[in-house]
């Protein structure tokens, strides 16, 4: 690939994530804590508190390590533990946490050897924490944080000491190489990311005035900020926010004129944290081996920064170990023998429709099931490309009665019954109800107009919107044609690869069905997955039908609520919303926006992403979180007006997490603050609940 081919990938993908018979749900287990079995001093019993606690925690006075580094410290091979951690070193909050034990390793299944959910399990690399399944912001690289009165200047002072994997330090040095060599070099690239934008949609300004401090200014009140930095794993999965400078400088051309002009190829292996075990890394774990197609193993970081609050530094567990297994049965069948010790199982395509079988295996398997909330706005989501390729097909997409006239089509009830067992609760589609703003003020009842919106089921009524539209049988095949007289066809596009009898599939199925029975001529079209994400983005695909949508607040991650980047409901306004304030904005405004590198398209003057784009930019300024609601709201009712510009099919159904027998600290639905937050990628599950704490009850078992 050559690097303009490069650059352009870069930009169109940035902001992607890279997800029965007789069922009794209440069987299944919800514990995750229990007494101690091992040798050794037994956990301590944790206290009845749900979630975590809101304030930062002081760190013990007397700091302990594991076994494995207090020995390479008397060997020589490593610095004392004093001299690896922070001056205060992180402290996690969690009530459910014990004091566990050392040792062991962990055995987890993967897609690929480079699979990005791996990197949800490690939250080390983000300069704030959520808590509480989003509820509650906490510190985390950075250790405190201000801004001045109208919130256009963010001050986040980092943790002095802090060391990379390798024991260099890290210093704001290292925020401002991503800065400045990565994100404002336009050879490499990567995009702005929205927390680096003020409320006007121009970038911010960095500043590092010591190894310890990073000033961001914006030409607005941008209040948002912290939650928008909280937001993701970082470093691999949406904003990079850091690199390793010492390691990193050698592959870049402004350090090292020596390498190539494809030189933005090899930075970005030598940066991935889950394919090169050079690279140092700030996580509880650093990549120890890679064998391509069939694992990826992972050692404990003896500079991680984080303890627990008996002082303990983690991680517990020595070791991951991520085995690749692509084919989706083969993985449930080795699920099933026990094969692996956690399931994370949205990460391995666990339905509600494996419950069973999970439930039969238990005894072989010695796996207690979990059920957690997954904290969905929709369940598998369905949306039209509002900017796709072919005009009359595009005008009738972007007109609301024909996709409310569909939402009413959609049998829900029988999608509710079959793929999610009755569980949730029925949605329009939208964000869940795990949304911060939906617990306070007006939030529950806006939650619930957004959610009812168009969510009935009533093809007599969607059948006379449709012919009020123009959209009618006008040959007499059965078939309605558009209001042109053209033929008809919504394509329900998705990854080729995805599994056949999970939800997805079993969703679009139903989808076909809803939509046959009132005259639209409906198909599955599988394309290939290493191309759909550039299709997409380029307006060649009609609908996307193998997602879901799920965030902790709307004010914070506007991603589904408006085009911003172009992976979702409009591929080229999205693109054209992310390419402000670059040198890219105004170029090509004489080419056809399909035709653009990348391509890209201004909306409709007075359209709904218009007028949803220019009260966002009001909700970034709005200090007042009074008043930023009530514009947040005045959103929503334009998605309940114009939209859906997505479907869902029920909200906040239940996700499988499994857990190996003797496996501590995962906690139960009932441990934490709100059930659980599963399926949302900025709250990243599990790194937020941190499995560094994880431990055997007896670690000698599993080494």
């Amino acid at each position: 690939m050559s690097g303009s081919d490069e650059l352009t990938r870069r930009r169109l993908l940035f902001g992607a994530a890279v997800v029965a018979g007789g069922v009794t749900l209440g069987a299944c287990s919800s514990g995750g804590g229990g007494n101690s079995t091992g040798e050794g001093p037994k956990p301590s019993k944790g206290p009845t508190k749900r979630g975590s606690a809101a304030k930062p925690l002081s760190p013990p006075r007397q700091l302990k390590e594991s076994p494995e580094l207090a020995a390479q410290v008397k060997a020589g091979k490593l610095p004392a533990l004093k001299d690896r951690l922070p001056d205060k070193p992180y402290v996690i909050p969690h009530y459910w946490a014990q004091t566990g034990k050392y040792g062991g390793t962990l055995r987890l299944a993967s897609g690929s050897s480079n699979d990005a959910a791996i990197k949800e399990y490690m939250y080390g690399h983000s300069p704030l924490r959520w808590l509480n399944d989003g509820l509650t912001l906490g510190p985390g690289l950075a250790e405190s944080w201000e801004s001045n009165a109208d919130a256009s200047v963010w001050t986040f002072h980092f943790r002095k000491g802090l060391k990379w994997s390798d024991g260099q330090p890290w210093t704001t040095a290292d925020i401002m190489f991503w800065w400045q060599d990565m994100v404002l070099d336009p050879d490499f690239g990567e995009g702005i990311p929205d927390e680096a934008r003020s409320g006007k949609g121009t970038v911010a300004k960095f500043e590092a005035p010591d190894d310890n401090t990073l000033v961001i200014t914006y030409d607005a009140p941008s209040p948002m900020v912290p939650d928008m930095i909280a937001n993701w794993v970082n470093r691999g999965i949406a904003a990079t926010w850091m690199e390793p400078k010492h390691y990193m400088k050698q592959f870049h051309p402004k350090y090292n004129k020596s390498v190539g002009k494809d030189w933005t190829t090899k930075f970005d292996e030598k940066r991935n944290t889950v394919f090169n075990p050079q690279t140092p890394t700030m996580g509880g774990w650093q990549l120890a081996t890679y064998s391509e197609g069939r694992a990826t193993t992972w050692k404990r970081n003896p500079y991680y920064y984080v303890v627990d609050q008996a002082g303990n530094q983690l991680p517990y567990l020595d070791g991951l170990n991520f085995r690749v297994v692509d084919n989706i049965e083969t993985r449930k069948l080795q699920i099933q023998s026990g094969q692996f010790d956690q399931v994370h199982g949205p990460f391995n395509s666990l339905t509600l429709g494996d419950i069973s079988g999970l439930k039969r295996s238990q005894a072989k398997s010695g796996m207690k099931m979990l059920l957690w909330d997954s904290g969905s706005g929709t369940g598998s989501i369905f949306f039209f490309n509002q900017d796709y390729d072919e005009p009359a097909m595009r005008a009738l997409i972007r007109k609301p009665e024909f996709r409310q006239a569909l939402s009413l089509a959609y049998d829900r009830g029988e999608a509710r019954k079959s793929i999610y067992f009755d569980t949730g609760v029925p949605t329009t589609g939208g964000y869940g109800p795990k949304t911060r703003e939906f617990h306070r003020g007006d939030g529950p009842g806006m939650y619930k107009q957004w959610r009812e919106s168009w969510v009935k089921f009533d093809p007599e009524r969607a059948k006379s919107m449709l012919d009020k539209l123009g959209v009618v049988d006008k040959d007499g095949d059965g078939k309605r044609e558009k209001p042109d007289g053209s033929k008809l066809v919504v394509r329900l596009n998705y990854p080729a690869d995805i599994d056949t009898t999970g939800e997805h599939m079993k969703k679009n199925q139903l989808l076909k069905k809803s939509w046959d029975a009132i005259g639209i001529d409906t198909r599955l079209s599988p394309v290939s997955p290493t191309s759909f994400g550039d299709q997409w983005a380029q307006g060649k695909l009609m609908t996307t039908t193998a997602w879901e949508t799920s965030t902790m607040s709307v004010a914070a991650d506007m991603l589904w609520l408006m085009p911003m980047e172009p992976s979702r409901w409009a591929s080229l306004q999205g693109q054209y919303y992310a390419l402000r304030g670059t040198p890219d904005e105004k170029k090509q405004l004489d080419v056809d926006p399909y035709k653009r590198t990348p391509p890209r398209a201004a909306p409709e003057p007075g359209g709904p992403v218009d007028r949803l784009w220019k009260l966002a930019d009001q909700v970034r300024v709005e200090v007042d979180q009074t008043k930023r609601d009530k514009l947040v709201w005045d959103m929503i009712r334009i998605h309940i007006e114009q939209g859906p510009f997505f479907m869902g099919v029920v909200a906040n159904y239940p996700q499988i997490v499994l857990v190996k027998d003797g496996l501590r600290n995962v906690p139960a639905k009932e441990q934490t603050a709100l059930g659980g937050l599963v399926n949302d990628w900025h709250h990243p599950t599990p790194a937020a609940y941190d499995p560094e704490a994880w431990f055997w009850d007896d670690p000698k078992a599993h080494t």
